[in-house]
């Protein structure tokens, strides 16, 4: 099938590219010249584990390519799929100008009937307003969809090519039989095409990822209440991950979630009830915890110290909000960073990935390690804001030297507490007596 993806950010690289992987001829198009030369050289701009091998290969084999020139990829493919940014805004509303600006455009330049799809994570009515913004100038028929992404960073190329489940929100036949043929070689293990309506589809997305954080919020004020009673949040997610009513993901106490979708979108969809008059308490709450689970931590660190941190010299391991990912969008090690400068602490730091954005932030404000070794040389305490697999089993003899005071502050509960107790350090986690 012939597809072009508008935007090569990380939902329309990873998509374009593992669409031409089974065989269907993508052109992806985005404004950036310097980026389409860089990715048509096989540079993977992102960093996502499994992409850049096919990305090479697909652009070597002839199947994936980028350009700038919009109207020859809507030339050249029937199905175009929209994959712009949908930035909050100040009230926390999406901001579709990118989206229905491109509509507008497209309106102008299809000459025969194409589907258009919402791959972007929109808020409910997209689909009528991208449709209105087309027909302005379009003189031929065509479809729009919503087929909401559900990738996780750090495992999309998995999550792509052997998605749990397709949503795809559409009410032409003729364009539901389109979709289906597109999708069929990535449910060939029998996981299922969902079929729905393009506004249960928009909210589809939103009501995943909220519930998602909804978990991981639950999870958070069970830890709290944890450490007031002297009960071990691991022992209670075990207790309740294992009913499958529950299940055990999204169950890990933590600092709170970040990342791309969780904050944009738990916060989007209450925008959208607030748009309709209704008064969404849960999502409120999960807003309210994730934002005061990052201050608990620091606070903790604060008081075991005294209140005396000026001067401290501190490390720490994870910049990313999650493992496998240079993503650092909302990601809690940059308020906690924010904390220990206003402080008057020395930061050192390491990420396997993600330094080189947070140095745009920060600058020399910090110090950035060429290994995890070297962030810890000589300073005071050592924070754990990211659990890269790196950091699950670290030479503990060689870290016990390196840290003045042999503290740990684990903000994800990767550490056995009893194993570091053994060796003499002072350990604190979230939840664990």
């Amino acid at each position: 099938m012939k597809i072009s993806v508008i935007g090569t950010g990380y939902v329309g690289l990873v998509s374009g590219t593992c669409f031409a992987e089974t065989g269907n001829q993508v052109i992806c198009v985005d404004i950036d010249e310097s980026k389409v030369e860089r990715l048509n050289r096989k540079e993977c701009t992102i960093y996502e584990p499994g992409l850049e091998v096919l990305l090479e290969r697909n652009v070597g084999q002839g199947r994936l390519s980028f350009t700038t020139d919009l109207e020859y990829a809507v030339a050249n493919t029937d199905i175009i799929f929209l994959a712009l940014p949908t930035p909050p805004g100040g009230d926390g509303a999406a901001d579709l100008s990118y989206v229905l600006d491109m509509a507008e455009k497209l309106g102008t330049l299809i000459q025969d009937y194409k589907v258009i799809v919402d791959k972007s994570t929109v808020p409910v009515g997209t689909a009528d307003l991208v449709t209105a913004a087309i027909a302005k100038n379009a003189k031929v028929e065509f479809d729009v969809v919503s087929n909401p992404e559900f990738l996780k960073e750090g495992v999309a190329v998995e999550d792509f090519m052997k998605p749990d489940r397709v949503v795809i929100g559409t009410t032409s036949e003729k364009a539901m039989k389109i979709m289906e043929r597109l999708y069929k070689p990535y449910v060939m293990s029998g996981n299922p095409i969902v079929f729905m309506d393009e506004r249960s589809a928009e909210l589809t997305k939103y009501a995943a990822n909220s519930f998602l954080a909804t978990k991981i919020s639950f999870i958070n004020e069970i830890a709290n209440l944890c450490d007031l009673t002297g009960a071990n949040v691991d022992m209670i997610r075990k207790g309740i991950g294992t009913d499958d009513r529950i299940g055990k993901r999204f169950l890990f106490a933590g600092i709170g979630y970040g990342g791309s979708c969780f904050p944009k979108d738990v916060q989007a969809l209450e925008r959208t009830a607030k748009d309709y008059n209704y008064d969404f308490k849960i999502l409120n709450a999960v807003m309210d915890v994730n934002a005061a689970q990052k201050h608990m931590f620091f606070k903790r660190i604060k008081e075991t110290y005294e209140g005396k941190l000026a001067g401290k010299k501190v490390a720490v391991w994870g910049l990313a909000f999650k493992p496998n990912t240079d993503d650092i969008r909302e990601a809690p090690a940059l308020e906690l960073i924010t904390n220990l400068l206003a402080e008057g602490c020395e930061v050192s730091v390491y990420d396997p990935e993600a330094m080189d954005n947070v140095r745009g932030i920060f600058g020399d404000k910090i110090t950035f390690s060429k290994s995890m070794y070297l962030a810890t040389e000589n300073v005071d305490f050592l924070i754990v804001a990211t659990e890269w697999g790196v950091f699950r089993t670290p030479d503990f003899e060689k870290l016990a030297k390196t840290l003045k005071d042999k503290t740990i502050f684990d903000g994800r509960n990767i550490y056995e507490k009893d194993q570091l107790k053994e060796l003499g350090f002072n350990y604190y986690s979230i939840g664990r007596p």
